[in-house]
């Protein structure tokens, strides 16, 4: 009884499952022909340059063993820059170097590694170690994101990173991620980062959730997460909006970081977005995506589309939700 009681307010609430993720949304709305769009990073980069969408710089491809000697070649202009698969997933292969060292390399942790570790790591990634389903890979090399100040008191080390959720061009959830100790720097929930949900229609963050739980301040710096105003918040809520256009895909978690120089950048698109952006928001996401598509259902009655633009002001309009003033993050604490 107890457990029917529970599904009966999920439900409710309009908590999605992922069977219902993957029958009424990802297949119904992701064409099988499009996924390689999003599970190659190279090809969506290739996609958002050609469309005009902001994108971390890409400073060059490796495609092959032999391709390996060009990497010095390559990033000879820059001090630092990343290394990444183009089919990994989980931020899994992904090296970050921050700076040069008497000849060797400095990576975003402090570490000093060898040009020869580079180049394991780099024929690791090509050998398919780190790719969807474990097919040979290729490498890019690209332009390293310095997240904005704004995150410094909320965040530990690595890049925070925000996913929204598209439903055929129309933003419905967004999440910011933010890095801890127990991630080792990387925004990812399941390595141990944290979510905090983000209003849709002022870019002010919410309640968080960590390792399951609700929380209110981060666990390394002390800093409440919520209250946050994001800047630019219209500008990431745009190019996630036109991620439909750039991909074909209609169901997508969009993750996009905020540079320091360069603003709100597409760091890469998935077709088979988590649901734990649910729990960071404390709301479910069925409710949402129904609205949408009854939305959707009445233009084709009239015959018409929206803009990128209407599109936007559709989300901000409806899935909005009372939120705590904004604040200007106090300056960090030392870790705990």
């Amino acid at each position: 009884m107890l457990l029917w009681n529970t599904w009966k307010a999920l439900k409710a609430n309009g908590v999605m499952g992922i069977n219902r993720r993957n029958a009424d949304y990802v297949l119904k709305y992701n064409k099988r022909h499009l996924y390689p769009v999003v599970d190659d990073k190279i090809l969506t980069k290739e996609r958002a340059i050609a469309a005009g969408i902001n994108v971390p710089e890409l400073y060059g491809i490796i495609e092959t063993e032999k391709d390996i000697d060009r990497f010095q070649k390559i990033v000879a202009p820059y001090r630092d820059f990343v290394v990444k698969p183009a089919q990994g997933a989980g931020g899994d292969g992904i090296l970050v170097i921050a700076d040069r060292f008497e000849g060797r390399y400095r990576t975003v942790s402090g570490k000093i590694i060898s040009y020869e570790e580079i180049e394991h790591q780099i024929s690791s990634i090509l050998s398919g170690l780190y790719s969807l389903g474990g097919h040979r890979d290729r490498v890019l090399i690209e332009y390293r994101v310095t997240p904005d100040p704004i995150f410094k008191s909320i965040s530990y080390e690595g890049v925070p990173d925000i996913r929204i959720i598209v439903l055929m061009g129309y933003p419905v959830m967004a999440m910011l991620r933010l890095p801890t100790r127990q991630s080792g720097g990387k925004a990812n929930l399941h390595q141990g980062a944290i979510g905090v949900g983000v209003d849709l229609t002022t870019g002010v963050t919410l309640k968080g959730t960590w390792l399951n739980s609700k929380i209110t301040k981060h666990p390394d710096t002390t800093n409440p997460v919520d209250g946050v105003q994001l800047p630019d918040w219209d500008g990431f809520m745009r190019l996630a909006t036109s991620c439909y256009e750039l991909s074909g895909l209609g169901y997508i978690g969009v993750d996009l970081v905020l540079d320091e120089e360069k603003g709100p950048l597409i760091l890469e698109l998935n077709a088979r977005p988590g649901l734990n952006i649910q729990i960071a928001n404390d709301a479910g996401l069925t409710h949402r995506c129904h609205k949408v598509e009854h939305h959707i259902a009445a233009l084709k009655k009239e015959g018409r589309l929206e803009t990128v633009e209407e599109r936007m002001a559709f989300s901000q309009r409806h899935f909005g939700q009372p939120v705590p003033a904004a604040t200007t993050p106090s300056e960090p604490s030392e870790p705990a």
